[in-house]
């Protein structure tokens, strides 16, 4: 038999050999972009992050006076100049619960090179809370997989702050 047969006289014929098959499930894909959407700025007078006391000074000023857990995440440019804010989450009086996805997407986004994260403690004690310590350790981890440094992790209070760089736990 070949491949073509003459149409006047097929091989077989056509309505033998079409048989309706049921119809596989399909799905529809959405075609998206993702941007990040500016949804304000602030003035921050320093042009770079040199080190946990300007950090601090720019969380402060983003937070003012909050009655819960917030977590930030700074993100900086190449030459630690700070480029975006953005609040990853808000949490309870005394709890926040943080995924390093959450926490490093407006990184990407920002195409920040590092970032430094910081929460605020509403019961003004900077000592970081064992969670504070394991979050920071999967942060860095995941950073580093996604070639996104993690400075530093910031507690924030009224008029002090811990960094836990500085504390040795990172």
């Amino acid at each position: 038999m070949s491949k073509y047969e003459d149409k006047k006289h097929p091989a077989f014929p056509f309505k033998d050999v079409v048989k309706e098959k049921p119809k596989e499930p399909r799905k529809r894909v959405d075609i998206v972009s993702v941007k990040l959407a500016k949804e304000s700025s602030l003035l921050y007078e320093k042009r770079q992050i040199t080190g946990p006391e300007d950090a601090y000074a720019l969380f402060k000023q983003f937070l003012g006076h909050v009655d819960r857990e917030h977590f930030l995440v700074l993100c900086l440019s190449s030459k630690n100049t700070p480029n975006a804010i953005h609040t990853c989450h808000i949490g309870s009086l005394n709890a926040s619960i943080v995924h390093p996805r959450e926490v490093l997407k407006p990184a990407i986004l920002a195409n920040a090179c590092a970032i430094i994260v910081g929460h605020n403690h509403p019961s003004n004690h900077p000592t970081p809370s064992h969670e504070d310590i394991e979050i920071t350790k999967r942060l860095v981890e995941a950073g580093n997989i996604m070639g996104i440094e993690v400075l530093d992790h910031l507690i924030i209070c009224d008029d002090t702050f811990a960094s836990l760089k500085e504390r040795g736990e990172m």
